[in-house]
């Protein structure tokens, strides 16, 4: 049986990722080819500082279906890159590259029909400059895809921000009954393909207890009624307090909980799981998937970083 490889793009140059991609490559056999774009320059002197040795083998983006590809080596997709030393202080610089990292992706995907990508980790201030809210956003822009979903997923139990990485005092300005509607539909999809069920999923409040000393409160205007016309159809529950969900009587009972911003759910949803978690974007026209952590800039070149979550990324888009 042929599997379709599994793309990534190791994004910030100056992070952990090759690291923990050398570590994952070290230990474990996947069924599904890999396909590495960055740079061979870099790749070079990261493989000898972090003391790891494999062969490179150089793929043509133009011709990648003429190949046989195995894990037997790395297979890489050159995209040049030129620094002096193995690991540099992050900046600006590797904004190019990254860019046309990218680019380079997403043609491959759209000419080859490819569906599983994975992205390294990018420093959302330099990379993005404030012109998108995170990579979700920089991809969705890319494929013109409107209604998307951050997915923080864990066998046990997965989480999704309503809205993602936005400044507190603009959460309330982007929670609506339609924005609620639609990640619930993605998410219930996604599980209902994948897994063949229904999930049962706790839609959070935005205030403290649901409650609101504010004459206008969000949780009796918007979430209270966009649970009540989502049970018509899916199997939802609301709105729970975000300070007691995640006890362990509670959070059994489901299969995802939504929360209305991104450390409403993430900062319980890591204290939880730590690595065992991967970001899977959700309305993309394939799967995109990242491992649930940044560059780690204080730990470049130590060889001490955790490879779990890139584990699970390529565990999750192997066997399809």
């Amino acid at each position: 049986m042929n599997y379709k490889p599994i793309l990534i793009v190791s994004g910030e140059p100056n992070s952990v990722f090759l690291e923990i991609f050398f570590k994952v490559l070290k230990k474990n056999v996947f069924l599904s080819p890999i396909i590495l774009i960055s740079s061979k320059e870099l790749l070079t002197k990261q493989m000898k500082k972090l003391k790891f040795k494999k062969k490179i083998k150089i793929l043509d983006a133009k011709t990648l279906d003429k190949y046989k590809l195995d894990n037997k080596s790395i297979n890489l997709i050159n995209v040049k890159y030129n620094q002096n030393n193995a690991f540099e202080k992050i900046s600006k610089k590797s904004n190019t590259f990254i860019e046309n990292s990218f680019k380079l992706a997403f043609k491959i995907i759209k000419k080859y029909k490819l569906y599983k990508f994975i992205n390294g980790p990018i420093v959302k201030k330099s990379f993005l400059n404030k012109k998108f809210l995170g990579i979700t956003e920089y991809i969705s822009k890319k494929f013109k895809t409107i209604n998307t979903c951050m997915l923080i997923y864990n066998k046990n139990l997965s989480v999704c921000p309503v809205t993602t990485h936005l400044p507190l005092k603009l959460v309330t300005k982007k929670i609506n009954k339609r924005v609620i509607f639609n990640k619930v539909s993605l998410i219930n999809n996604f599980y209902k393909k994948k897994f063949g069920i229904k999930p049962k999923i706790a839609i959070l409040g935005l205030n403290p207890h649901c409650e609101s000393v504010d004459l206008y409160n969000e949780d009796e205007k918007i979430i209270k009624p966009a649970i009540e016309h989502l049970k018509n159809k899916y199997n939802v529950s609301g709105p729970h307090s975000s300070d007691t969900v995640f006890l362990k009587a509670n959070r059994e009972k489901f299969d995802v909980i939504v929360g209305m911003y991104h450390d409403q759910v993430l900062s319980p949803f890591k204290t939880l799981y730590e690595y065992d978690a991967i970001n899977i974007t959700l309305g993309l026209p394939f799967i995109r998937i990242s491992p649930d952590h940044g560059p780690n800039e204080k730990m470049l070149g130590m060889n001490k970083s955790n490879p779990t979550s890139l584990l699970k990324a390529i565990q999750f888009l192997d066997k399809n």
